[in-house]
């Protein structure tokens, strides 16, 4: 069975993002083709795609790379997800559908519940299937995908801190779809824009020693797509 170029793409992302490849480190057909058990076909493909990404550039003499974003460049990412998030919130106000809603709500009522017993990794999962549900329910495909990549990029760039107090962070959250709820697009891009100002105080730019560098384990490929499970609450 041919393994799909976009199963190979996310694999390699990822341990881009969790730091098994450096930044400035090679990325050859080869050796990531045996890594991820797949033909160097696939990987070519996801290399191409991670370059448009910004993940991956190539070098003369090199070839493919890990990319060494500058601090600008980190910078630039977070002013454009705090445009585009209250965009998306927005949109989500107008074309939002009864799933959408059931995923929101659940999301912001376990968000809460972890936020008060200080279970502070299931929050920064919450939180991420949040805004990803987030800007699913824009109905938008082309701003779901920007936003899905500065997400990975910033995840890749910044370590988050945990708010000071969660349960307002979450609070903050259920305003948010409650204004997408009642389908006020103006509120809920105000409350997003409030909310995603905030949030951006708390990342810090990790240094290329803090990416990881890690023994990596040997991969899993999977071959299907996965996006937000709008059918429950279920991360």
């Amino acid at each position: 069975m041919r393994i799909p170029a976009h199963s190979v793409c996310t694999a390699i992302r990822d341990d881009i993002v969790s730091g098994v490849y450096e930044r400035g480190s090679r990325l050859t057909e080869e050796l990531l083709a045996r890594r991820y058990g797949v033909s160097r076909v696939p990987v070519r493909e996801a290399l191409r795609t991670l370059e448009s990404e910004g993940f991956v550039v190539t070098r003369r003499h090199a070839g493919a790379c890990v990319a060494e974003p500058t601090v600008q460049e980190a910078a630039d990412l977070l002013e454009m997800r705090m445009l585009l998030e209250p965009l998306g919130a927005a949109r989500a106000a107008r074309r939002r559908t009864e799933a959408h809603l059931k995923v929101l709500r659940g999301l912001v009522r376990l968000g809460q519940e972890r936020a008060r017993r200080g279970e502070g990794e299931d929050l920064r999962s919450l939180g991420g299937w949040f805004h990803e549900t987030l800007a699913q329910a824009s109905g938008s495909p082309g701003l779901i995908a920007l936003l899905t990549q500065l997400r990975h990029k910033i995840a890749w760039m910044y370590a988050v801190e945990q708010p000071v107090r969660p349960v307002d962070s979450w609070a903050e959250r259920g305003a948010i779809v409650d204004a997408v709820a009642r389908g006020d697009a103006e509120r809920a891009r105000a409350l997003t824009a409030q909310h995603a100002e905030r949030a951006a105080g708390a990342h810090r730019l990790r240094r290329p020693d803090q990416a990881g560098r890690r023994t990596p384990p040997v991969p899993r490929v999977s071959t299907s797509q996965h996006g937000v499970n709008i059918a429950g609450a279920r991360h």
